[in-house]
């Protein structure tokens, strides 16, 4: 065997691709989901653990921000007793999806867990005891619990990991991921990281749409808050942004919920409504985009429907953000539901002028004088020159008797 040395002239520093101008290819996060075993002895049950196998593929591979390993990689390991580092080597996946399927007379046990190959780590794990009225239905159920859950379990792994990595060394993927993270925090600060982070992420790769979409994101939280000198500037880079990316994929369905997102802030509700229901379309089990029907709804009068849409994205995302209960408390508050409404916003680690003028109007209509009172001083120590107009224009109410309802509630309880 003959064996060689490379000698280097160590007076040339190598130098990254990126700053050499060679583009840098995303690395998403990749993922197998392995044929669930049927641990039933039941042959009937062969067809649902492979029908559930199969529509979590189908629904995992709509998430844009992930590599799904295809059907017929994974299910060469059908009925195999395997070791998931191997398996994970060949398939070419850092993460493994494996369960099981058990019936005990008129129940059925599903089991799922999401393991970590880099360290051979459990992420998440769960179990679905259901009784076997309707296995159709059965398999849908479990398969958006499953399909909902698993991206942001994903996420969560992967946030370690960025936080400690210098933003320059961070791929164009990881960027965007810890932009993300940024971003639903909320506050100025953490909006001003989150766009150097994803204006990074384009920069590294200009082809990335989901990129070029969270940076329209991003700016337009920034718009919406104010977090700038130019709204209208701001406005532009944002919808510009999301506009890019749709040219690039326009069966992103992070896209069009971002650009019905823009069309709400408009206040052009029928336009959002179809970038709506064309990004419920591309994945129905996305939990942004499942809470942001609830918002929409709420908007245009149907906030007992709007409830119901947002407690579901609670549900298919138990790690939701924050952010979430402000969204149920304005369903809650434009429905006269003034105690859970208030309820909601409690939950909040903080509230902004616009969350804290609501809960005053909840306060007024209950009759609680002295709460009302110091909600509307909470307003006016975040933003002295309030009045019920200017925060109704926070709000996005379709119907004039919503928009009066809000004002008339803030009046009463001193903001006039």
């Amino acid at each position: 065997m003959r064996v060689y040395r490379l000698l280097l002239d160590e007076d040339v520093p190598a130098v990254p691709p990126e700053e050499a101008g060679a583009p840098v290819p995303v690395v998403k996060p990749s993922l197998a989901v392995l044929p669930f075993a049927n641990m039933s002895g039941d042959p009937e049950q062969e067809f649902f653990a492979d029908g559930l196998t199969e529509d979590i593929l189908t629904e995992l591979s709509r998430r844009h921000e992930l590599f799904v390993i295809s059907r017929n990689s994974s299910f060469v390991y059908k009925g195999q007793a395997v070791n998931i580092r191997e398996v994970a080597e060949k398939l070419g996946a850092r993460y493994i999806v494996e369960g099981s399927v058990r019936k005990a007379g008129n129940r059925l046990r599903v089991t799922v867990q999401l393991i970590d190959s880099c360290n051979d780590s459990h992420i998440w794990a769960e179990k679905y005891d259901r009784t076997l009225d309707d296995i159709f239905e059965i398999q849908d159920e479990v398969t958006s619990a499953i399909v909902a859950t698993l991206p942001g379990r994903i996420e969560a792994a992967q946030q370690d990991e960025v936080s400690r990595k210098k933003p320059s060394s961070l791929a164009a993927y990881e960027c965007v991921l810890a932009a993300k993270v940024l971003h639903h925090r909320s506050t100025r600060e953490d909006n001003a990281e989150a766009m150097k982070l994803i204006d990074r992420a384009v920069e590294l790769d200009p082809e990335f749409a989901h990129a070029h979409a969270w940076r329209g994101c991003i700016r337009g939280q920034a718009w919406g808050y104010g977090w700038c000198d130019d709204v209208e500037a701001m406005l532009e880079l944002a919808m510009g942004s999301i506009q890019k990316a749709a040219e690039m994929d326009d069966n992103d369905a992070d896209v069009h919920r971002l650009m019905a997102a823009l069309a709400i802030i408009q206040n052009n509700l029928s336009q959002a409504q179809y970038h709506q229901e064309r990004a419920l379309a591309l994945n129905p089990n996305y939990d942004l985009v499942v809470v942001q029907m609830g918002e929409l709804l709420t908007w245009q009068g149907r906030p007992e429907e709007g409830a119901e849409w947002i407690r579901k994205a609670m549900r298919l995302n138990p790690h939701f953000p924050v952010r979430f209960w402000s969204h149920l408390g304005k369903a809650h508050f434009t429905a006269r539901l003034y105690e859970e409404a208030l309820s909601d916003f409690l939950r909040l680690p903080s509230m902004d002028a616009v969350q804290a003028g609501l809960a005053a109007a909840c306060h007024s209509f209950l009759g609680n004088a002295q709460q009302a009172q110091d909600c509307v001083e909470q307003v006016r120590v975040m933003q002295p020159d309030a009045t019920a107009e200017k925060l109704l224009s926070g709000l996005h109410y379709g119907r004039e008797e919503d928009a009066a309802h809000f004002c008339e509630g803030l009046r009463t309880a001193g903001l006039e």
